[in-house]
């Protein structure tokens, strides 16, 4: 398994592999890396040639009272991860590799960024937008993998790749969960032992909710205030329980077609992030 640092590094990589022939796909991380992200790496070796996981943590899109510096960066850790799971090579480079000067270049989705995490965290699609498109640049994959914990990036995303013409497919994964339904993050290791058993607060809103619909209520407010009550009772501090449609990402009163079910709560001081799709005839699946 290749460990490249630089640009000039990943794109000799990737030059090898074109030139075997080999179908390309790329997994973008921030690193501290979890079964989530292994997940990811499994579809990409079982359907490409060559696999590539992105390892960096991007400055451009933490805002100035986040959790930027404290973000874990345990890279022999997320090496030895991914050297027995069929990775090929590691991209993980500097933030002076990927910003070497004053960045006057930016790329941003409208519209889909204005709610759910971008109204609380302004500028942050912009710099996922800029650094994914810097990633797919670099390493211009067949396939690149998302997880669907990040439902609102991976609409943005995808949108992006398609406004762009960029000639790659997105490839999206189901949300990986610990045994008590609590979503895999990175982030989860911020929890104390208390805050971790409040946290699974999250899962439990969100089954709630499918459960019922699943019963017939189709009215998002009703459904709405179901989770917000699950969570306050158990201490969460809500940011944000909102139904939006699947695609658009605007809010819905009525479910008459497929949405986005989609939560951000501060546990502690921990934010943590959390969704589910709720559809009649379409399942969660990699897509």
């Amino acid at each position: 398994m290749k460990i490249a640092s630089t640009i000039d590094e990943i794109r000799e990589c990737v030059r090898s592999a074109r030139r075997d022939g080999k179908r390309l796909g790329l997994v973008p991380t921030m690193g501290a890396l979890h079964a989530g992200h292994g997940a990811l790496i499994e579809n990409a070796v079982r359907e490409c040639g060559y696999v590539i996981v992105s390892i960096f943590v991007n400055p451009t899109q933490f805002g100035p009272n986040e959790d930027f510096a404290q973000y874990p960066r345990p890279f022999e850790q997320d090496a030895a991860y991914c050297q027995p799971r069929g990775v090929d090579a590691i991209f993980a480079p500097s933030a002076e590799q990927m910003y070497p000067r004053c960045q006057q270049t930016w790329v941003e989705v409208e519209k889909l960024t204005d709610g759910l995490c971008g109204a609380a965290r302004p500028g942050h699609f912009r710099g996922v937008t800029t650094v994914c498109a810097k990633l797919f640049n670099i390493v211009m994959p067949d396939v690149a993998y998302f997880g669907q914990k990040d439902a609102q990036q991976v609409v943005v995303i995808r949108r992006m790749v398609d406004d762009l013409n960029f000639p790659l497919m997105i490839r999206v994964c189901p949300i990986v969960r610990e045994p008590d339904g609590l979503a895999m993050s990175s982030r989860n290791c911020y929890l104390s032992p208390e805050q971790r058993q409040r946290a699974v607060c999250l899962h439990q809103a969100l089954e709630s909710c499918r459960q019922t619909f699943d019963q017939g209520c189709r009215h998002a407010n009703e459904l709405i205030e179901l989770m917000r009550g699950i969570i306050e009772r158990a201490g969460g501090q809500i940011e944000y329980v909102s139904i939006v449609d699947a695609e658009t990402l605007e809010p819905v009163e009525t479910i008459d077609r497929r949405v986005l079910v989609a939560l951000a709560v501060f546990i502690g001081s921990t934010r943590l992030i959390d969704n589910c799709l709720l559809d009649l005839h379409l399942p969660e699946k990699c897509v």
